[in-house]
């Protein structure tokens, strides 16, 4: 237990200390603060265009972050030969793979939480349909500077890592601007609990998508990584159209309804639509969906650890 936790804990600050996470978190930070000026004068439709755009990205950027961790904390070992010299240590292959699946999920669960909070400040700016809320935009990208200056400042000063230090001080002050608008801003005219159900299940679609790529950089690279796990996604987005459907063959049908099962259906966290028609998200729906999570990330476990152990290191056989 001892080693799957320095191995997760090593693995998390690797994925967040790396140069491309904190530009892909930045770059939708940016984007989901400017989304309320993209969407004015769209007529009483403003929130619903601003939820959508930045739950959209966070998704996005989300898939993204996750591939890149991976590859880089997975792929990358595995060719410059670190993975032999922990497997020389006592360290089993199982331990090793589930501890890097754990520490690539808390580090995209730190992205998404970070960009959640930004898409709950961008909600409070797009105050109508004519007016933006500019004191709360300007204090938005204030926050935004200062988590950028403390990584200057540590780098510069106790020669610290800027991506990671930059990533935790803006997950330290962007929660705070949402925190402050929530208890001093006119609330927005959009049903809060469910818009936080909505986005809370946004953490179980990047888990996933970590799980998933994790899968996958045991055995390759980064671009055909992203290639594969963006199919995925794409599909897992129809998977209703493409596999649900009568094709009047037995055989297909069921052979369709397999595949329905393994691809996840990413439909099943995007409440975006939900929200957008008013309609109130039940907690058991966000529960069942949980569940739905914790059982498909343990299938992508032992599909992980099976093409792992499997897989030669050198001269390793453990």
């Amino acid at each position: 237990m001892l080693n799957f936790y320095k191995i997760a804990k090593n693995t998390f600050i690797e994925s967040i200390r790396e140069p491309i996470f904190f530009l892909l978190l930045l770059t939708a930070l940016v984007l989901i603060g400017n989304f309320p000026f993209m969407t004015m004068f769209v007529f009483f439709d403003q929130v619903k265009l601003v939820v959508d755009s930045s739950m959209a990205t966070t998704l996005l950027f989300g898939l993204f972050a996750a591939v890149l961790s991976s590859s880089h904390t997975v792929s990358r070992e595995m060719r410059n030969g670190t993975v032999l010299l922990l497997m020389s240590k006592p360290v089993t292959r199982l331990s090793f793979i589930t501890a890097k699946m754990a520490g690539i999920m808390a580090a995209v669960i730190l992205f998404v939480f970070i960009c959640n909070s930004a898409s709950f400040v961008s909600v409070y700016i797009a105050k109508d349909q004519f007016h933006l809320d500019m004191a709360v935009y300007y204090a938005f990208f204030t926050m935004l500077s200062i988590g950028a200056v403390i990584g200057m400042v540590s780098n510069y000063l106790y020669n610290k890592p800027f991506p990671s230090v930059a990533t935790a001080g803006t997950a330290v002050m962007i929660p705070l601007l949402a925190i402050f608008c929530t208890v001093f801003r006119p609330a927005p005219e959009l049903d809060m609990q469910s818009y936080l159900y909505a986005m809370l299940l946004l953490f179980f679609s990047v888990s996933t998508m970590a799980a998933i790529t994790v899968v996958f950089a045991t055995r390759l690279e980064v671009v055909a990584n992203l290639t594969i796990t963006s199919c995925i996604f794409f599909m897992g987005l129809i998977s209703n159209y493409l596999f649900m459907r009568d094709t009047g063959s037995e055989i297909l049908n069921s052979l369709l309804r397999v595949f329905y099962a393994i691809l996840p259906n990413w439909q099943f966290f995007w409440l975006a639509d939900a929200l957008a028609s008013k309609q109130s998200i039940p907690f058991s729906y966000v529960a069942w969906s949980f569940v739905y999570v914790i059982l498909y990330i343990f299938f992508c476990a032992i599909w992980a650890v099976g093409i792992f152990k499997n897989k030669e290191i050198a001269s390793d056989t453990r």
